[in-house]
């Protein structure tokens, strides 16, 4: 990946990303955030153990990045624009929808 490439991989996940840290943890903390999400064997959802991978990013100083850190930020921002193209009608705010967006560092009625 070249300087480039991470550059426009940060600046991407600093878009689709707009939870702080401190939200995004006291939101991976609650029973909505833990009811949504593709578990594997019935353990923690893909988004969930994301968003702890998202805080972590979001407190890691640029230099300190490493490249599977790119790639997560990629993923993520991948994730968010496939997620938000699937937008249901209505009112969303306590929709599995925006609940799994936001395990993945989005909240949608920010």
């Amino acid at each position: 990946m070249t300087g480039d490439d991470r550059e426009r991989a940060a600046a991407e996940f600093g878009e689709a990303v707009n939870m702080t840290p401190k939200e995004l943890e006291r939101w991976l903390e609650t029973e909505e955030s833990r009811s949504v999400g593709q578990k594997d064997g019935g353990g923690e959802s893909t988004g969930h153990a994301s968003g702890r991978r998202i805080v972590e990013l979001l407190r890691t100083g640029r230099s300190d990045l490493t490249e599977d850190d790119y790639a997560h930020m990629r993923k993520v921002t991948g994730y968010v624009h496939r997620h938000l193209a699937q937008r249901p009608s209505g009112d969303v705010a306590g929709t599995p929808w925006r609940y799994s967006l936001m395990n993945w560092g989005h909240d949608p009625l920010k």
